[in-house]
């Protein structure tokens, strides 16, 4: 007995990619605010998915220069490779790719773009994901864009509170583009 043959479309159900920006006003000067951004080694200060930098970079952070976190998103645990794409301080623009260090193609670009705004700074966080694999686009890209929507926002809090301590005022702005 031959079975029919199913065929399904799964294009409807596959996310290709997905992008969200974040945005808050930090009561702390744009250099300072770039300076901690730019700084790999205190990442887990004030980025609570950072659990430990494993791999730092062994040079300044010009293009191509890689390092390694380990990330906690409970309950999952895994190591992020990123890449430095631009790192430009008189702009204040610092952008990367990251990606699980397991050699799945799936990877999101960063980019972290500081302007001066009244007496403080204006972060804004933008993320573009592209998942690469079935599973990734089918299941982990729809958990992990739900995901950020929360945590970005939550790590620049944690960001000015580390810059500026107990007196810092901050205003976020979430925008969820697809």
């Amino acid at each position: 007995m031959t079975r029919p043959r199913v065929t399904a479309d799964y294009q409807g159900m596959l996310l290709t990619d997905f992008h969200g920006q974040t945005s808050t006003i930090i009561d702390a000067a744009p250099a300072e605010v770039f300076t901690a951004i730019t700084a790999i080694d205190r990442l887990p200060e004030w980025n609570q998915r950072i659990a430990a930098v494993t791999r730092r970079p062994g040079t300044p952070l010009t293009e191509g220069v890689e390092w390694t976190v380990q990330m906690h998103v409970p309950p999952a645990r895994w190591l992020s490779r990123s890449r430095v794409l631009t790192n430009d301080p008189v702009r204040l623009l610092f952008e990367y790719i990251s990606q699980s260090d397991d050699g799945n193609p799936s990877y999101i670009e960063w980019r972290w773009s500081i302007v001066p705004e009244g007496n403080g700074t204006r972060v804004t966080v933008g993320w573009t994901g592209h998942p690469r694999t079935f599973w990734r686009r089918l299941v982990f890209a729809r958990l992990r864009r739900k995901q950020l929507r929360d945590e970005v926002p939550a790590s620049l809090h944690a960001l000015a509170d580390h810059l500026a301590g107990p007196t810092m005022t901050w205003q976020t702005m979430t925008i969820p583009l697809t």
